[in-house]
């Protein structure tokens, strides 16, 4: 089966040309000069199965979404998306690879937090995934497991300085896991947020009446996020551990980030849209009729929407621009309101912590390229190449070239996106967190391994056509 894409601008990370792109099976096979393939050219016409025409829109590598949590029970209930909801809104959307997160719990055998996840998600997902392992619980029986991973295609792993109880690894900990992952090449993720002053800030404002989700944003201050990721990075430094941050939303925290890299070490970090677009005064602050000041659940995220008085969304974009930061993801965690979210009515400590977002990313970053924020190639390096490269993908997605995967998105940048409830909504979820939010852009066409999923509005992806994804290790280190 092959497919001929032509007469559209590719774009990739390093430049962006005019090129027809031929696809056979599930590989990219070729990049041709426009006409190159026509009547009486050299090579003569090449009779493709599938012929797209690509005028005036952009044809770029498929999303990488290294970070998604489909399913993941939190807070006495799970998020709303199942890996075929979710990969489903991903195909919607552009994104054609996600990384979700297997979970150990203290107490749980890592094996069988990671054989779990596989059930979840073996024959269900639209799009190719791959994992990440959470270590939940760090002892001498999880450390000894982690030595597995690598051969199971899992070669980064995620702690967590927040969630006492539920998630959270203290310092000597950390350094336990540190040092084992410096020795098996292991990438540490990092969830920075100093979480048992986080409760105890959270405990001082319930106590004083002041309940509702716009203080969820209160108690989780920035000097949570800014202390927690220093500490992060020393122990890193200390045990020459990789180091990468995930959804850094303060600008202090990206100070930090940039100190690091300043002096060549291995540290590196993800913002999310959320970070850029949202804020604590207009999101968690929100009021409506139907809920009045709980409005701002939709929102509940850590970590948590920041000022916008303060400036944390102009330092996430110039964050991005000058590669102190590396990457978006979308942290997709999704709940709706009507019986999850309203668990934490009277006490926002209780609202499941979520915003889902996956099918929206590649939209929302595009904007960014509209008005100036990012320019074209930075677009797709932030979305699909770095998330490739940082977590051992790259040259199978992330890039059009021959060889790669054929993950392709059309896009048409004369195209327009409304988002919300009654528009662009594929997610699993009774509202939307981007509700009014509109896009000078538009996905026009979603191929995964050669296989269209989207096109003409229409979605004909499956169930069971993603594959599992055994990732070799960092490709982005120093």
């Amino acid at each position: 089966m092959t497919t001929l894409i032509k007469n559209g601008t590719v774009v990739n990370a390093t430049g962006a040309h005019a090129a027809d792109v031929l696809v056979d099976g599930e590989k990219i096979v070729a990049l041709l000069s426009p006409g190159s393939n026509a009547p009486g050219s050299i090579l003569g016409t090449i009779d493709a199965d599938t012929v797209i025409d690509a005028a005036g829109k952009y044809v770029i590598p498929g999303g990488v979404d290294a970070h998604t949590h489909m399913e993941l029970p939190f807070g006495g209930t799970n998020a709303s998306d199942t890996f075929e909801t979710g990969t489903r809104a991903a195909a919607w959307g552009g994104t054609t690879t996600i990384i979700d997160f297997a979970v150990q719990r203290t107490g749980e055998r890592v094996e069988d937090g990671l054989a779990a996840w596989h059930a979840k998600a073996d024959g269900n997902c639209a799009v190719d995934y791959g994992f990440h392992q959470i270590i939940g619980g760090v002892d001498e029986f999880s450390l000894k497991s982690m030595e597995t991973l690598v051969a199971e295609g899992i070669t980064s792993y995620k702690l967590f300085m927040a969630y006492p109880g539920v998630f959270y690894s203290d310092d000597a900990q950390i350094l336990q896991a540190m040092q084992k992952a410096a020795d098996l090449g292991l990438l540490t993720m990092m969830h920075a947020e100093n979480g048992p002053a986080i409760d105890v800030l959270a405990e001082q404002l319930v106590n004083q009446g002041k309940t509702d989700p716009y203080y969820h944003g209160i108690a989780r201050a920035w000097q949570m996020e800014e202390e927690a990721t220093h500490r992060a990075i020393m122990l890193a430094d200390l045990t020459g551990a990789p180091l990468y941050v995930v959804h850094v939303s303060a600008k202090q925290a990206v100070e930090q980030l940039a100190w690091a890299r300043d002096r060549g070490k291995n540290v590196f970090g993800e913002t999310c849209p959320q970070y850029l677009y949202l804020s604590l005064e207009e999101q968690l602050g929100a009021r409506s009729d139907e809920f009045g000041a709980f409005e701002g659940a939709k929102w509940v995220c850590s970590t948590p929407l920041r000022s916008r008085a303060e400036g944390h969304q102009d330092a996430m974009w110039q964050a991005l621009r000058t590669n102190d930061l590396q990457m978006v993801s979308t942290d997709h965690c999704p709940f709706c309101m009507k019986e999850q979210k309203e668990l934490g009515l009277g006490d926002f400590r209780a609202i499941p912590n979520g915003i889902g977002s996956i099918e929206h990313r590649m939209d929302l970053m595009y904007q960014g390229v509209v008005t100036g924020e990012i320019t074209l190639e930075r677009w797709v390096e932030l979305t699909s190449t770095t998330p490739a490269r940082m977590f051992g993908l790259y040259g199978q997605k992330g890039v059009i070239a021959p060889g790669a995967d054929a993950d392709i998105v059309v896009y048409d940048p004369h195209g327009h996106t409304s988002i919300g409830i009654d528009g662009k909504h594929h997610m699993n979820m009774d509202h939307s967190a981007w509700e009014g939010f509109e896009i000078d852009g538009s996905v026009d066409v979603v191929l995964s391994r050669g296989s269209v999923l989207v096109q003409d509005g229409a979605y004909s992806g499956r169930p069971g056509h993603g594959k599992y994804l055994k990732r070799g290790l960092s490709q982005y280190l120093i």
